[in-house]
């Protein structure tokens, strides 16, 4: 029997032993599919916007998830060793490394916005069709006509991959080569931050590192999600080991502000940032002091990247035209389609979309605020406790990292557009701070189920079952809230 609170046991040999060699039997499988239908140069124009329809292809696809998926679950409380998550991990990654883009086709507009500022036009204010780059073809169409949305350090990288790649598959794999690059920082981050927060170093970086939406997305996909989350990880790594101090503080700000400029999803995280930049207790005066220095050093990377580029603040405009896509895989975006199929059946036209996403946005604010605001109160009751120092020190890391984490989750249920990927954002944070797993867990399961190999999303093609099964879930998950908080105690939601 395991004591409640602790660690779980490790697995037996024989579960991990046959947990490594069906998932690294799933990678190869769909490295395979890859090379057969997978996001190949040009093909969306060969097949003018419709799915790979080879069922062989979609078959292996299917296969090769489910064994991935399912190594990965069957050992989420935590891997024999951390070594061994690691080793597995990256024995993993290695077919996906070598196979075709998978999931999606945004590593070409990737490649085009950087051809576009390297040949001298602005990607914050004309689309990669308008701008001549001549992959346009492996471009998903309905980005062609579209600004960049990313920050311009990203597009300084993509700029370079094209120069340095001399054509578009030298560009691919040089952009692969850096998702892969911020992947591996990530993972060297995992263990001081997972160990800061008091969190088996074995299960973080299983959960963190072997979800196959990691290898398929961030290492086969190439999506510039793997940059961020290297920034950001290590960032947070240097305020925890190093908070209070002026100059760490500036470091820490800089790779923060980085990740802000590659997509300013980042910014969620701050807040909880400067909560890891207090040394000591927890005053508003001592927040103020630390977090001005963290402020700066954000402010500073910001600033010389957008000087550095030449680009200004351009790129804050393209986040607008990010929520183009519409999927009922959003909760809001599901919410607003039952709505507008209410309308429908009374003969009205309410156009609820756009309305339910400006609702969802305010609900964020208010959940990083309310979450925010939780850590903080939590510190602080810490003040005034015997030996206060040392558990200040125990939760200072604990609270800013989990708080972070659900304001990514946050981030990811309320925002306009929902991609598998996306899940990549909280998981990077949660496995390190949060004490259950299977509530974030689960739904990077099944978003590993919800593209083919050529980035076709297999959820507009049940469209309105789908939204309303999302909107069902939604005032589900709303009534269970309300009554947990009816409860004298609730349980906490990690």
């Amino acid at each position: 029997m395991t004591a409640p609170g602790s660690p779980p046991p490790p697995p037996t040999p024989g579960d991990a032993r046959l947990a490594r060699y069906a998932g690294l039997a799933g990678a190869v499988l769909l490295a395979v599919a890859g090379w057969l239908g997978g996001a190949l140069p040009g093909a969306a124009a060969a097949r003018g916007g419709r799915p790979a329809d080879e069922p062989w292809t979609v078959a292996l696809w299917l296969v090769g998830t489910g064994l991935m998926v399912g190594a990965w679950w069957a050992l989420r409380r935590g891997a024999p060793s951390t070594r061994w998550a690691y080793l597995t991990a990256g024995l993993w990654a290695l077919p996906l490394l070598v196979t075709a883009p998978l999931g999606s086709r945004d590593v070409y507009s990737y490649a085009c916005q950087g051809w576009a500022y390297a040949h001298g036009a602005d990607p914050y204010a004309t689309g990669v069709a308008e701008a001549g780059c001549p992959w346009v073809e492996s471009v998903a169409p309905i980005w062609r006509d579209t600004p960049a949305p990313y920050g311009p350090f990203f597009v300084l990288l993509a700029a370079l991959a094209v120069t340095a790649g001399g054509g578009l598959v030298g560009a691919v794999a040089l952009l692969r080569l850096v998702a892969a690059a911020g992947v591996l920082l990530a993972a060297g981050c995992l263990v001081g931050l997972s160990r800061a927060a008091g969190v088996p170093t074995r299960r973080a970086a299983w959960l963190a590192l072997a979800c196959p939406l990691v290898g398929v997305h961030l290492v086969a996909g190439a999506h510039n999600d793997a940059v961020m989350l290297g920034l950001l990880t290590l960032g947070l790594l240097v305020l925890v080991r190093r908070p209070g101090k002026p100059r760490p503080l500036l470091v820490a700000g800089a790779l923060l502000g980085l990740a802000v400029t590659v997509k300013a999803t980042a910014l969620v995280v701050l807040p909880f940032a400067a909560l890891a930049a207090v040394l000591g207790r927890y005053t508003v005066r001592a927040l103020l002091r630390d977090a001005g220095w963290l402020a700066a050093g954000v402010l500073g990377a910001v600033a010389g990247t957008s000087l550095l580029s030449g680009l200004g603040l351009g790129w804050v405009g393209g986040l607008v035209r990010s929520g183009d896509s519409e999927q009922w895989t959003s909760p809001p975006t599901a919410v607003g389609f039952v709505i507008d199929y209410a309308g429908g059946l009374v003969g009205r036209e309410p156009g609820a979309v756009p309305a339910t996403r400006a609702v969802a946005l305010l609900l964020l604010a208010v959940a990083v605020a309310a979450l925010w605001w939780r850590a903080w109160s939590a510190l602080r009751r810490l003040n005034d406790v015997r030996q206060r120092v040392a558990r200040l020190e125990a939760a200072r890391p604990r609270e800013a990292l989990l708080g972070a984490g659900l304001a990514l989750a946050a981030t990811v249920a309320l925002a306009p557009v929902f991609h598998p990927w996306y899940a990549t954002w909280p998981l990077a944070l949660l496995a390190v701070a949060a004490t259950r797993t299977a509530w974030f867990a689960a739904p990077c399961a099944a978003a590993a189920f919800l593209a083919l190999p050529d980035g076709t999303n297999l959820a507009r093609f049940v469209k309105a079952p789908g939204a309303l099964a999302m909107t069902a879930l939604v005032v589900g998950l709303a009534v269970w809230a309300l009554l947990g908080r009816r409860r004298p105690h609730a349980a906490h939601p990690d």
